[in-house]
């Protein structure tokens, strides 16, 4: 009988033990982070803040007008414009992300967010930053298939095809970023938890942690170059292959015509891709540029693509353009 009463004893002791140890450890645990606004710049953030809600306000309702008219022009149902939607649909969503928290630690000093919410964000962001690849590499594929086979366009990118390919695209962001944020939720946060942006950002969360974060690393590059490491070059081989077939056509007006209708692409690859290259290369060895540089870039970067894309599509796309004038008479003679 003794005997049992000790073990008994024991059991309930470690059990006390271990329940005390896990509530330490939650304990230890910080579930609210803070953002950061500009650094030094603090006192000018609220004037700061005014080109960014412009921006913001540029962003939104360029690409609602775009996904607008698309859904409801039926001239413009087509693969290109279908898969212009599916950028816009995604700019909206990426400016939709960081839209809540910069605003309010610009305007309010609202710089706290907890831990799910800040994990939430981060696979948001990312997310839609990938999907914005995969959108450039499927409408790469579209100028591909209609320069260098237009006879075959209608039987190539049928309806069904093209939810096919925004269903894979959507697939792939998700099971990439899936992990990346499963292994966040195992790290811990012992004594910083100011993070140097006013989002969440990946690398900006795993370089807070206290424990060993290079499972977090590799996933991230994984991540990276398992999206936009893959779509990059394979858009710049369906130019290649595009530049080929438009040297051999023997007309300079359809060669220049064919051209015509690859500049709003690559213009949205640019301002894609070169903001993305150069902000990697500032927080590679810019170390002496004052920290609100690296601030200002990195808010800058995502608001290019979402404010410039429909800017470019709208001036350089004659079909878009003339549905937007239409739109907007339609508006004025109801008022």
């Amino acid at each position: 009988m003794y005997d049992v009463l000790c073990s008994i004893t024991q059991t309930f002791l470690s059990s006390q033990s271990f329940t005390m140890l896990v509530l330490n450890n939650t304990n230890t645990q910080p579930l609210t982070f803070f953002l950061t606004g500009i650094p030094g710049l603090e006192a000018a953030q609220v004037w700061i803040s005014i080109p960014f809600c412009l921006l913001y306000v540029i962003a939104l309702s360029g690409n609602s007008m775009i996904l607008f008219v698309v859904l409801h022009e039926q001239s413009l149902h087509e693969p290109m414009y279908y898969f212009l939607s599916m950028l816009s649909a995604t700019d909206m969503s990426l400016s939709l992300c960081t839209l809540s928290t910069t605003l309010g630690v610009f305007w309010f000093e609202a710089r706290e967010i907890n831990l799910n919410a800040c994990i939430a964000q981060m696979f948001f962001l990312h997310g839609f930053t990938f999907m914005e690849s995969g959108v450039l590499l499927a409408m790469a594929f579209d100028r591909f298939v209609a320069i260098c086979d237009p006879l075959r366009y209608a039987t190539i990118l049928t309806n069904a095809r093209i939810a096919q390919i925004g269903v894979s695209m959507l697939v792939r962001n998700v099971t990439v970023m899936l992990p990346v944020v499963l292994f966040v939720r195992r790290l811990s946060f012992c004594s910083s938890v100011v993070l140097s942006h006013s989002y969440c950002y990946h690398v900006d969360l795993i370089q807070l942690s206290c424990t060993d974060n290079r499972i977090n690393s590799i996933l991230g590059l994984f991540a990276l170059f398992s999206t936009a490491g893959f779509d990059c070059p394979c858009i710049l081989f369906s130019y290649i292959l595009i530049i080929r077939s438009v040297l051999s056509i023997a007309s300079s007006e359809e060669r220049h015509k064919a051209f015509n209708t690859c500049i709003a692409h690559i213009s949205a690859v640019a301002i894609f891709y070169i903001p993305l290259v150069s902000l990697s290369l500032v927080h590679r060895y810019g170390h002496s540029a004052p920290p609100f540089v690296h601030t200002i870039m990195a808010n800058v970067f995502l608001l290019i693509p979402p404010v410039l894309n429909p800017i470019i599509y709208s001036v350089k796309t004659k079909q878009i353009r003339k549905a937007i004038i239409k739109v907007l008479i339609q508006k004025k003679l109801q008022i």
